[in-house]
């Protein structure tokens, strides 16, 4: 009598348990660290430099500026603020700012719009010539630009030195002719994503181009011009480059060229000068501030449209 002898199942082995994606909560707690610590980043020369400014010089001198104690007031800034005649550098920048900011934002719409709106043979071609400007650095026209501004002769109404060099009309002309590029690349991408039957609506009507461009696509084109005029104002207001080079009389220079006047020839403040930064940098921060509402809907509507 043979004995009958039954296998038994090898055990099963449970299958591998696929390792879990992170949590909705922890990759959203990981990206608030990383920009807590972005800002952080940021603001610490921001930081460095107030605290820097509310210290007096024999402070830093006596203990360095890494330290902590001292006195701390506000004499740094009402020291630059007469001392390096801000009032009259601001109303500088003004005449400069508001006019390159006014042209540069009236006329890279006018291009845009015929460049999005109508088509031709050559728009592309116009829209990349516009856009190659911004390509070259601007050092490398310093040399031909200067000799053309001192060939120029302007009447002295227009220029009290008489020449394009040294006038207020001059650092216009080049913040214009830089900016223009750019402004007219951005107002063409979004101008491009209105929809064409309103163009066509309104000639329909009878609307001329002038009267599609000024009362149809310009009020729509609002947000991004509030984002373009956010992103010119502080670039033209902060412009040291062509301030420093085109302007020669001290007196005509814009508010960011006469922080050169708080530094002497063997001594420098630097509690001062981050005094004077500091009170310099607050006109872009109120239009920051003035314009955000606007200026945040204008990025989002470019990157959702674009």
């Amino acid at each position: 009598m043979t004995a009958i002898t039954t296998e038994r199942p090898a055990p099963r082995t449970a299958p591998p348990t696929p390792s879990r994606p992170p949590s909705p909560r922890s990759a959203r707690i990981a990206l608030h660290l990383f920009l807590i610590g972005t800002s952080v980043i940021w603001l610490a020369p921001l930081l460095y430099a107030f605290y820097t400014a509310l210290r007096p010089y024999g402070d830093t001198a006596t203990h360095g500026y890494v330290s902590v104690g001292g006195h701390y007031n506000l004499g740094n800034f009402t020291t630059a603020w007469t001392q390096a005649e801000l009032p009259h550098y601001f109303w500088n920048s003004v005449l400069i700012t508001v006019p390159a900011l006014v042209i540069t934002l009236l006329l890279s719409s006018m291009v845009a719009f015929v460049v999005a709106r109508f088509s031709f043979r050559i728009n592309i071609v116009l829209l990349m010539i516009f856009t190659a400007g911004n390509l070259l650095p601007q050092q490398a026209v310093i040399t031909p630009l200067f000799k053309i501004y001192q060939l120029v002769q302007l009447p002295t109404w227009l220029a009290s030195s008489g020449k394009l060099d040294d006038s207020f009309l001059g650092l216009i002309l080049i913040n214009v002719a830089f900016q223009t590029g750019f402004c007219t690349f951005v107002l063409s991408n979004y101008m491009r994503t209105i929809p064409g039957e309103l163009g066509e609506a309104a000639l329909v009507d009878g609307a001329s181009a002038w009267r599609q461009y000024w009362q149809i696509i310009m009020p729509l084109c609002r947000p991004v011009l509030a984002a373009l005029a956010t992103l010119e104002f502080t670039w033209i207001y902060n412009d040291f480059f062509w301030a420093t080079v085109l302007m020669q009389t001290g007196s005509n220079r814009p508010v960011t060229a006469a922080l050169n006047n708080l530094t002497g020839e063997f001594f420098v403040n630097n509690n001062l000068i981050s005094a004077a930064a500091l009170i310099v940098a607050i006109p872009t921060l109120v239009v920051f501030f003035a314009l955000q509402k606007q200026f945040v809907s204008g990025l989002t509507l470019g990157a959702s449209k674009g």
